[in-house]
């Protein structure tokens, strides 16, 4: 049986203006001017922490920010997400030819209620989000620990993701990445870490139908 692992944002949903006004409330709160969004919107895909300190925050602020932002992203995550353009098309055509499941660097509680609220989270066997491991991508241990517990064929498993991130930690546990352009990277920053690059979720899961 087949197995595809898929990214959440820019690859599966859009929850762009939701992390970006979360963002903004978070440096609020701490007194802080906000980055400017373009800033935010590159260093999507990182874990949370990570983004604070890639923007400047000390180290010893970070937690502080990071509660601010999870404060406020539960209470407009819902209402601000929706799926990408062909993103349920793409689920539903992949759970026909694959078992599924989700990998991503954001906190798995969050998503899963995400994903329950799009009306998706039933087509997926697991999610793997930031508290469910110690070493978040590009560490390749998110996408070992799904390996894992759905019992996967190594060799007919496939990681969709919109960043590097995505495509570093299928390569380092061994299976093939696709990314995809509907995302926060670009296509010569994705070349740098696969052969397979495509437009869509959708078209991702059609080039594995065609890889098998």
């Amino acid at each position: 049986m087949k197995t595809m692992l898929f990214d959440l944002d820019g690859t599966l949903i859009d929850s762009t203006e939701a992390i970006l006004e979360s963002f903004s409330v978070a440096y609020d709160t701490m007194g802080h001017l906000v980055p400017d969004n373009e800033t935010i919107k590159i260093l999507i895909g990182h874990p949370l922490d990570k983004m604070f300190l890639m923007l400047g925050v000390q180290s010893k602020e970070v937690n502080d920010y990071v509660l601010a932002y999870k404060e406020h992203y539960r209470h407009i995550s819902r209402a601000k997400t929706t799926l990408l353009p062909l993103a349920m098309e793409a689920i539903k055509e992949a759970s026909s030819i694959a078992t599924l499941g989700i990998v991503t660097t954001k906190t798995a509680q969050y998503s899963e209620e995400l994903l329950e609220h799009l009306g998706v989270m039933h087509h997926f066997e697991i999610l793997i989000g930031r508290e469910s491991v110690e070493n978040p991508k590009p560490h390749p241990e998110p996408i070992l620990k799904a390996i894992a517990h759905l019992k996967a064929d190594i060799n007919q498993t496939w990681m969709v993701g919109d960043t590097p991130m995505d495509l570093i930690s299928a390569k380092e546990a061994g299976i093939v990445g696709i990314g995809v352009l509907c995302g926060y990277s670009q296509k010569n920053v994705l070349e740098e870490h696969t052969h397979h690059i495509v437009t869509d979720a959708l078209e991702a899961v059609r080039l594995v139908s065609k890889l098998t």
